[in-house]
Order: C-alpha cells, then sequence, then structure tokens
C-alpha cells in the first residue's frame, strides 16, 4: 500500500514539476503572432493545393501579412475569398477567375503507340523510360498524373484516353498542369474569347506529323495566312495567339486542315 501511495506522490510531484517547467519553457520562448495571419488563415479554404506558389494555406496567409503576396492568388477559393483577405488587408481585389485547358488532340485512337510499355503506369515513369507511350513526343501520355494531382476532382480521363476538364469544378489553382510531365496542360482565361491551340508537336516535319498523329498540326501556316488581324503566328512550328489582336472571328479555325484550332468556350 505504501509503494502505491509513495508511487501517486512521485508521480504528482513530477507532473507539477514538469507543468510549471512547460509553462516557463513556453514563456521564454513564445513567439508573437501576426494577428494578421490568423485572421487571413481564417478566410482561405484550407486545400493547401499550392495554386498560390506557396506551401500551403498557412504559407500564403503569411506571406500576404507580410505584404509578399497579392490578396487575390488563391485560385480554388476565387473572387469570395480574395475579397474577405482583402478585407483583412485593408486593401480591394480584383481576380480574373483561370481554368486548365488541354493542348493535345492526340487521342487513342489517332495517335500512334510507340509500343507496349510494361512500366509503372503514371505519366511521369512511362516519359523518363521511353519518353511518352505515343510517337508524337509531344502528345499526352494519358496515365492521369494531371487527375491524380487535382484537388478538386476537376479532371476526368475520358473514353478516348485524354484529360477533360470539368470548367464548372475547376479553380484554376494549376496542380494539373505542374503534374504533367508534357507540358501540355496550361491556364486559360475562364471567359477567353478567342482562338485555342490543341497542339504541341513542334517537329518539323509534316510528313512524320501526319503519320505519327492525325490531329497533329502540319505546320502549314494557313491560319497566319488567314487572320486578317495579326492576331497569330507560327513559334517553333506551333500556332501562338495574340489575344490583344485576336477578335474570335474563327476564320483560322475554320481553315485548319487537321481542326488543331478552335474558339474558346465555343
Amino acid at each position: 500500500m505504501k509503494t502505491i501511495l509513495f508511487t501517486l506522490l512521485v508521480s504528482a510531484v513530477l507532473a507539477m514539476v514538469l507543468g510549471i517547467l512547460l509553462g516557463f519553457f513556453k514563456k521564454i520562448f513564445h513567439v508573437e503572432v501576426d494577428e494578421k495571419v490568423s485572421k487571413i488563415r481564417a478566410c482561405l479554404p484550407g486545400a493547401n493545393c499550392g495554386g498560390c506558389g506557396y506551401p500551403g494555406c498557412d504559407g500564403y496567409a503569411a506571406a500576404v501579412a507580410r505584404g509578399e503576396a497579392q490578396v487575390n492568388v488563391c485560385s480554388a477559393g476565387g473572387a469570395e475569398v480574395a475579397k474577405k483577405v482583402g478585407e483583412v488587408m485593408g486593401v480591394t481585389a480584383e481576380t480574373v477567375q483561370k481554368v486548365a485547358f488541354v493542348g493535345c488532340r492526340g487521342t487513342k485512337d489517332v495517335a500512334l503507340a510507340r509500343g507496349k510499355y510494361t512500366g509503372i503506369k503514371t505519366c511521369a515513369a512511362a516519359k523518363q523510360a521511353i519518353n511518352g507511350t505515343k510517337l508524337c513526343n509531344w502528345a499526352c501520355i494519358g496515365y492521369g498524373d494531371c487527375v491524380n494531382a487535382c484537388s478538386f476532382n476537376g479532371l476526368t480521363i475520358g473514353e478516348d484516353g485524354l484529360p477533360h476538364v470539368n470548367n464548372s469544378i475547376c479553380t484554376g489553382c494549376g496542380s494539373c498542369a505542374r503534374a504533367c510531365p508534357q507540358k501540355i496542360i496550361k491556364l486559360n482565361v475562364a471567359d477567353l474569347k478567342g482562338v485555342v491551340v490543341h497542339c504541341s508537336n513542334k517537329n518539323p516535319n509534316k510528313a512524320q506529323v501526319m503519320k505519327f498523329c492525325k490531329n497533329g498540326c502540319i505546320k502549314c501556316g494557313k491560319c497566319e495566312k488567314t487572320c486578317e488581324f495579326d492576331a497569330i503566328h507560327l513559334v517553333d512550328g506551333i500556332p501562338v495567339v495574340d489575344y490583344t489582336k485576336c477578335t474570335a472571328c474563327g476564320k483560322c479555325a475554320e481553315g485548319c486542315p487537321t481542326k488543331v484550332l478552335s474558339l474558346a468556350n465555343a
């Protein structure tokens, strides 16, 4: 009995001593937290998607409080979150909503396969092992690294073997674009008015392009010649659109022999 009481007494004394020491060290090593950081963090959705360019919502909140980041960078939260964060910081916020765009139409039916791939079924692994699963070095590999990277279920791999974006869900965080080893996913303004390009193939050999993918850009330059507003030019063999000049007339898209071009949001 005495042993039990002694043990309890020692435990109580140790607990009290440890409690005093913890309180002492907490006071000694206390770091003041900027109240703005806590308020900003409370405004954020907590997705930790990295779309802001910072390590999670905590990192972004701290950067905004220090004046190192804009209040309208949270793509997951959009305009509503930007407004709340702006109120904390005492500034107004203007946001431009963006969505992911897949610049490839090399479906499994039109883009020739490089061979039978038996390695790890990820785009990154296939890219490193055999430079992708298709003969076109720029084509979508199709194993869905972009889908797995999306925290909002905004992409799915379709029956054609390509990722498809649900614009009503996509927050424009850019996680899918960063995960794509082919760099064929880009962020466009959600309400973009103009022509978009569905190919990234820079192969100058027209015959190879046509053989490897029926939907590839054949570098004919017809789009450039057709445009009356000097809004589209071939750069490294790929049409590049100047949206400050593009009027969304659609003539270049109509004349494209392989339908590489289309009107955004049409």
